[in-house]
């Protein structure tokens, strides 16, 4: 492919953009208690009673611009080209780590994090790269290459975060900075330009508008009814993401170090189940059981992190919750054999922006059920709130899913066609 070298980059820039935000989660929590700027002595219990919200609010924060602009900068590379709009946000990703290594307060991180939101929303500019200079065959491949660039940044980001930050909490930062400068730098000689003059299209604002894509999802009930279930499922995991570091810390007394690694972990299981268990154990037992016995997993599992007494625990049930990865893929499944080939592109594009919804709102409700139940303020103790709070949100996700799978299949578990829509 005359391409090679570009889409190389284009994967190291999507690879990258997801480590920088795993590098930051093991030590985002630490360094919002350090801007708190509390007395000395304040107990530890209290310090992270306080530093929890923000927290929930600084992811919140990020991906609130992202959902906003991903669209934005989507429309901007169909007017101006991939190109620019690639680079410039990739510069502006480096910048904006370096300013958060040097923020001083909290205000200074949270504009950081809103610009870095507004950077990685240039993901839209990568997926419409690909597309570009793939053939329809190989689109499909491209296509898992990004996805294969999402689960490794995962899977490193977190362990070498919690590494950087165990010798100095703002040293990810630097790291992450850099690793982005260098990309940047690369791109700048290896990127053509994908999108001719006579492709390109006026800038909209109406394509622009971040909400006008979940009309595509009214137009299917399957498609509406799981993806509102997928919507409460997904609050539920990034309430879990919100609250992870802060749990472990506070519970178990984990480091930086030991809470990157439990993360990586995790995305170890995931990749290997949604990579390659999944497919096999959908074959076997068919979609709706995979999808109904996925979520089942995932509710006992936040309920184990919820009462696992010892920090050991926490492996044991990581590999319950990352079988429960299979109902990712059962859903997606289901969802599209419901819908013509057409209309794939809109409607995942409108269930991604419902995941970015879903990113917004759950850390705020992860982190703010964590804070109380740990206060003073509150009626009993039970730092394990916000795991329960994702257990109950994931149950409504498992009801919703066992409706929608009773109105439109004629038998279930076994694996049929969809009934047709209304």
């Amino acid at each position: 492919m005359q391409h090679k070298p570009a889409v190389r980059f284009i994967f190291f820039t999507v690879l990258l953009e997801v480590l920088g935000f795993g590098l930051l989660i093991p030590v985002g929590p630490h360094l919002v208690e350090q801007l708190l700027h509390v007395p000395p002595g304040t107990e530890p219990a209290k310090l992270t009673a306080m530093a929890a919200p923000y927290f929930g609010w600084l992811m919140a924060t990020y991906a609130i611009f992202q959902f906003v602009f991903s669209p934005i900068l989507g429309s901007l590379s169909d007017r101006f080209g991939r190109r620019p709009v690639i680079l410039i946000s990739l510069l502006g990703s480096a910048l904006d780590y370096f300013a958060s290594a040097l923020a001083p307060t909290l205000l200074v991180l949270f504009i950081t994090r809103a610009l870095n939101g507004v950077s990685g929303a240039s993901i839209a500019a990568c997926n419409a790269y690909v597309a570009d200079v793939t053939p329809p065959k190989e689109r499909a491949a491209g296509f898992g290459m990004l996805g294969a660039a999402f689960g490794l940044g995962f899977v490193i980001g977190p362990l070498l975060g919690g590494w950087l930050g165990s010798i100095d909490i703002r040293l990810p930062f630097w790291g992450a900075g850099v690793l982005t400068l260098i990309n940047f730098a690369y791109g700048w000689f290896v990127l053509p330009e994908s999108l001719p003059p006579d492709k390109r299209r006026p800038f909209s604002l109406k394509r622009a508008n971040p909400l006008a894509v979940f009309v595509h999802l009214t137009r299917y009930p399957i498609v509406m009814g799981l993806g509102a279930a997928l919507f409460f499922i997904n609050l539920a995991q990034f309430a879990l993401h919100s609250t992870w570091v802060l749990y472990t810390n506070h519970r178990y007394g984990w480091d930086e170090l030991a809470t990157g690694f439990s993360l990586t972990i995790v995305g170890i299981g995931a990749a290997v189940v949604q990579g390659g268990l999944a497919g096999r154990i959908i074959k076997r037992t068919g979609e709706p059981l995979a999808l109904l016995a996925g979520l089942g997993l995932g509710i006992f599992a936040y309920v184990g992190y919820g009462i696992a007494p010892h920090g050991w625990m926490i492996y044991a049930i990581v590999a319950f919750a990352s079988l429960g990865g299979v109902a990712g893929p059962a859903s997606q499944a289901i969802i599209t054999r419901s819908i013509p080939p057409t209309e794939q592109g809109e409607v995942q594009g409108a269930l991604g922006a419902l995941n970015n919804v879903a990113l917004i709102a759950g850390p705020v409700m992860g982190a703010t059920a964590f804070s109380y139940f740990i206060s003073a303020e509150a009626p009993f103790y039970l730092p394990g709130a916000s795991m329960f709070l994702s257990a109950v949100l994931s149950f409504v996700g498992l009801g919703l899913s066992a409706l929608v799978l009773a109105r439109f299949y004629h038998v279930l578990p076994r694996r049929s066609e969809p009934s047709p829509q209304n």
